[in-house]
């Protein structure tokens, strides 16, 4: 099953290699120039891979990868990089990248790095892919939800916005990312579509307990947070 890889590349030529290889395996690739969109795109923790340069515009990679460990993104990091030496491959995997690949590269090694990332990730996921916050679980398999030992009836829109606050758990997630990631729509965030959903997501989740799980952030948008 393909899966969504990011590709954070200035180089043109390499990322269209790239891109062009991964979409024939089967993948789903997004490709960003710089470190600023690399890390709004990565930090919304929806991607299965990121491929990461380090000589980026901007931001540079190792400070893209330093904001998303950061931020308590899990997401597996390939860095790949001109930069060959012990020493900068030491200090990219301490920055909390996955594996190190040194350009020039040949595809058939990224692709069975990348693999290997994607199937030790997966691994991670198997062993118990719920989600728990609080007294709530979520169950991705089932497409179940308890609160306190009680089943909670979701409309199918309601759990996908539920599934998407428990993957950013702990972090603002914001009406363009709820508009883009939930529903695949590029328009104007001042939309109420977002605030009538969460509304009625909300008194499911609350209803009945003492505690608030599903937070507003004032002018920047929700946080799921026990």
């Amino acid at each position: 099953m393909g899966r969504k890889i990011l590709i954070i590349e200035d180089d043109a030529e390499t990322a269209g290699y790239l891109s062009r290889g991964l979409s024939q395996e089967g993948h789903s690739v997004e490709q960003v120039t710089n470190g600023q969109d690399g890390l709004y795109r990565a930090i919304d923790g929806s991607f299965d891979l990121i491929i990461l340069d380090r000589m980026l515009p901007g931001i540079d990679g190792l400070s893209v990868l330093r904001a998303l460990r950061a931020a308590k993104i899990e997401t597996p990091v390939l860095i790949l990089s001109a930069l060959a030496s012990v020493g900068d491959r030491i200090e990219g995997l301490e920055c909390g990248s996955d594996d190190y690949l040194v350009k020039p590269f040949s595809f058939a090694e990224l692709l069975a790095r990348a693999n290997a990332l994607l199937r030790r990730s997966e691994a991670r996921v198997a062993t118990d892919p719920r989600f728990t916050v609080g007294d709530l679980v979520i169950d991705p398999l089932s497409r179940t939800v308890k609160r306190g030992g009680k089943k909670l009836d979701l409309k199918p829109r309601e759990y996908l916005l539920l599934e998407y606050f428990a993957r950013n758990e702990g972090r603002v997630v914001t009406r363009t990312m709820l508009l883009e990631q939930v529903w695949d729509y590029h328009f104007d965030p001042a939309t109420n579509v977002i605030d009538v959903h969460v509304s009625r997501l909300r008194r499911k989740l609350e209803e009945g307990f003492d505690r608030p799980l599903l937070h507003t952030v004032r002018g920047a948008g929700y946080m799921l947070e026990a």
